[in-house]
Parts: C-alpha cells; sequence; structure tokens
C-alpha cells in the first residue's frame, strides 16, 4: 500500500505518518521508486502501535522510542524480556530516589520476588513515603488487602502472556502495561463511586 492508505487506515495525517517515518519508530518501506515506497501489514500494526503509545499511552517521542527498542530487540527469555519491557517504561517523576527499605520489606512479607533495581519498586517507596509525608500512612492491613488483588491481578496478566515468541511477549506486556493501567484506576473510582452510593445513599446514586 502506498502511505496515503497506510495514513487512511491507521487513521492519521500523512504529516503524522511521515513524522514516525523520520524519527524511526516506523520502519521504513520497500522503496519502489525515487520518492515512493511500499507498505504492508507490518507497518499499519507498527503504526497503531506507536500510535497507541504516544496517544492514549501518553507517551514522548523518546519514551516512545526506548519501549519499542525493547520490543525489536528482546532479551534471551520472556521473563528477562518482561523485564526489559518495563524498564524501559517511563519513571513516575521525582525529586530524588525514595528509600526502599519499607517497600522491600512488605515484598518480602508477601514472598513476591522482585529485581531490587525494580522501577516499580521505587514507585511504590516514592508513594509510601508521599503518603506519610501527607499523615496518612499507609496500614499494614491496607496493604495487604491490596497486594491481595494487585497479585490475583498480576497472575492473570503473566497467564495471558503469549509464550511462543518472547517478541510477541515484550509487544503484549508494554501495550498492556501502559493502556491498561489507566483502566485499572479508572475501574477503581467507579467502584469507589458505586461502593459510596451503596453506603451512604442506600444504592440511590
Amino acid at each position: 500500500m502506498q502511505i496515503s492508505e497506510l495514513a487512511r487506515r491507521a487513521d492519521l495525517p500523512v504529516a503524522t505518518v511521515k513524522y514516525y517515518l523520520r524519527e524511526g519508530l516506523v520502519p521504513q518501506g520497500e522503496l519502489t521508486g525515487a520518492t515512493r515506497a511500499r507498505y504492508d501489514e507490518d507497518h499499519l500494526a507498527r503504526l497503531r502501535l506507536v500510535r497507541a503509545l504516544t496517544g492514549p499511552g501518553g507517551l514522548s517521542v523518546a519514551a516512545a522510542r526506548e519501549v519499542l527498542a525493547a520490543v525489536d530487540a528482546p532479551a534471551g527469555s520472556v521473563h528477562e524480556a518482561l523485564g526489559a519491557a518495563h524498564r524501559a517504561l517511563p519513571p513516575p517523576s521525582g525529586d530524588a530516589p525514595p528509600d526502599v527499605a519499607e517497600a522491600r520489606a512488605h515484598l518480602e512479607r508477601w514472598g513476591w520476588r522482585v529485581a531490587p533495581d525494580s522501577p516499580a519498586l521505587h514507585t511504590l517507596a516514592g508513594a509510601l513515603q508521599a503518603l506519610r509525608a501527607a499523615g496518612f500512612p499507609a496500614s499494614e492491613d491496607l496493604l495487604d488487602r491490596y497486594a491481595r488483588a494487585a497479585g490475583e491481578i498480576g497472575r492473570q496478566d503473566v497467564a495471558d502472556v503469549p509464550s511462543d515468541s518472547v517478541a510477541e511477549a515484550v509487544r503484549f506486556v508494554v501495550v498492556n502495561t501502559v493502556l491498561l493501567e489507566p483502566v485499572l484506576l479508572a475501574l477503581r473510582r467507579l467502584a469507589q463511586e458505586d461502593g459510596s452510593g451503596r453506603r451512604f445513599t442506600g444504592g440511590a446514586g
């Protein structure tokens, strides 16, 4: 297909497609002339992935490039590749790396096996630190309840990861991490709204 059809099927302006091509986010097409190239379904799939990462996923072009590098050059095993994919995702903003001792202690209580340099470990540590600074330290009971729910979600997520291709496994994890985490947040807030209505208004809404 020509670039105009590629852009139409991806629901993007031709100028945006050309920008992604220049930035190396989408591989170049097969040259058919001095200024013309042909694209296929793989280009369309990649373009849709880039659009998801930089659109709903909220990643910058630079961050998307790092994530796609993990997709294009996955590590040897699926487990190593998933770690590389998580590390390629941009970390939350923060002034200084938090002390991870408390977060690490909770993980040990739960029996979770996590790498010492896991980005999510630092995210958890920063969140616990912020709660304490605000005067609302998280109790062990609260964290245990969240951990049980997160553990079940995490196990189901991993069970869905394709195992026949490392590259497809990384692609799956990247897309689901970037695009499904907002779904989890939205569901939590909707559940809170529903629970509040049931408790404080008798379900009147």
